[in-house]
């Protein structure tokens, strides 16, 4: 499954999406997880030190390897250069797999060992100094997007991401390439301001959302999230001595984690298994070819110099099949 952690800066969306990982590794789960937010934390809430989370690669500075690889022999990509971070998969194009090897892999993620079992980490990038005011964050995360269009995953794989804050999530198509979202809200008029952007955003595109409380405190603090976002209400966290002890560099081995915590974590699991069942692989590649020609329009196309619609495949689906048949692989 693929799922996105949301939330307004400061919110507790990458502890909540660090723990959840480790959730999914302490269960045997097979796991990507991608930094994707503009602040790179995600390699530390993993227990990287500064060196380590300073060598992963960058996802942006190796599009032109990514746009090679997914390309494949499909014929309606003229050449890498003309794929932008929108282009829709076809017969011919490569897929990924999570649990494959590949050139995208090698290149863009590093195998972290967490106290249960190994997990796969990616990231955007850091957005630099030299990119301020030559460069959109935006940019960066279309690699991420590329991947997750042309990524096929099963009932026990996961593909967790870690997503910019706020509303620049709605930047482009990604929101809608995930089975689940989880916005993190804190029990504040600000906290509770980023699902109503979401719940209006996603109510035309059929996103599943739940949202987790985080820095609940008090019976008020319930009451409040439950006025506030009704049924999209999945779970509540509060504080939590384990991750203290984690952000002061001296984590505790992760079956320590209070058990209240651990159940809200399964919680979050059973929520995105069960998300499964409505999977519809249809509207999935329709919302991705959707946001293909709104991009091509807009910029796409002059930017390549192609008529980027021509790249679409009517009659190609992508499903998690293709991926056991070996379908739209290259020879």
């Amino acid at each position: 499954m693929k799922i996105a952690f949301v939330g307004k800066g400061g919110s507790g969306k990458t502890t909540l999406s660090s723990l959840f990982i480790r959730h999914l590794a302490a269960n045997e789960a097979h796991v990507i997880a991608v930094d994707a937010d503009i602040n790179q934390h995600l390699g530390a809430a993993l227990g990287l030190d500064e060196r380590e989370s300073a060598a992963l690669p960058a996802m942006g500075s190796q599009l032109p390897l990514i746009k090679d690889y997914l390309r494949g022999s499909n014929p309606r990509i003229a050449s890498s250069a003309t794929m932008i971070k929108t282009t829709p998969p076809g017969e011919g194009s490569r897929l990924l797999r999570v649990r494959e090897d590949n050139p995208v892999y090698d290149a863009c993620a590093r195998t972290v060992r967490l106290d249960d079992g190994d997990i796969r980490l990616m990231a955007t990038g850091p957005f630099t100094e030299t990119d301020l005011g030559v460069a959109c964050y935006h940019s960066k995360v279309g690699a991420v997007e590329l991947c997750l269009n042309h990524l096929v995953d099963g009932p026990d794989e996961y593909v967790v991401v870690d997503m910019t804050a706020g509303s620049d999530s709605f930047a482009s198509g990604m929101f809608t390439r995930f089975d689940m979202t989880f916005l993190i809200a804190e029990p504040t008029r600000k906290g509770v301001s980023v699902y109503r952007q979401y719940k209006e955003y996603a109510r035309d595109f059929g996103i599943a959302l739940k949202v987790v409380g985080n820095k609940v405190q008090s019976a008020d603090d319930l009451d409040f999230l439950r006025d506030e976002t009704g049924d999209d209400l999945l779970v509540t966290v509060g504080q939590s001595d384990w991750v203290r002890t984690m952000e002061k560099g001296r984590p505790a081995p992760f079956e320590l984690l209070e058990a209240d915590n651990r159940m809200a974590l399964q919680a979050l699991q059973d929520a995105a298994e069960d998300s499964y069942e409505f999977r519809d692989w249809e509207r999935y590649t329709r919302q991705m070819v959707h946001f293909h020609l709104k991009n091509a329009e807009s910029w796409g196309n002059e930017k390549t110099g192609a008529d980027l619609a021509a790249q679409v495949d009517p009659a190609f689906v992508l499903h998690e099949h293709r991926a056991e048949s070996g379908a739209a692989q290259p020879a």
